[in-house]
């Protein structure tokens, strides 16, 4: 996992700030093309990928493999809780802390890797004690061999 992925305490109003932070990052490391993040946002207009996990709201975000150069995932651990529109029931608004900005190269490998994610986000407290993480190395250690192996 790359450190530099991965923003704690991240500030932001609303889903596509968020979006543009993380994605900015993946661009600035390459991995991304310059269309990757108004994908991701238009993406997320139609698609949304709000989670309702109970306790701790989580999102997706993502898009098409054209924009991907190399597969990574941006995490941000948000200060202030923003709303997503759930993946479910797009009309339902879900306040979302923990952010995973997926960037899929592979369309095939793109199931395996939600199903690792939805493996995480049903363990309640795996998220909780992510969110309550203070640096990028605790983050990694915790979802490292759970993403990437």
């Amino acid at each position: 996992m790359d450190l530099d992925l991965i923003k704690i305490n991240l500030d932001v109003n609303d889903n596509e700030e968020v979006i543009n932070e993380l994605g900015t990052m993946l661009l600035k490391k390459g991995y991304v093309k310059d269309t990757y993040i108004n994908a991701v946002i238009e993406r997320e207009r139609i698609l949304p990928t709000g989670l309702d996990l109970g306790e701790l709201g989580v999102a997706i975000p993502h898009t098409d493999s054209q924009h991907v150069n190399q597969a990574n995932i941006a995490i941000g651990l948000l200060k202030n809780p923003i709303e997503f529109s759930c993946m479910v029931d797009p009309t339902k608004k879900i306040k979302v802390q923990l952010v995973f900005l997926l960037a899929i190269k592979n369309p095939e490998k793109q199931v395996e890797l939600l199903g690792k994610l939805m493996a995480i986000f049903q363990d309640i407290e795996l998220l909780k004690s992510i969110q309550k993480s203070t640096s990028k190395e605790e983050i990694a250690g915790k979802l490292n061999h759970l993403i990437f192996k």
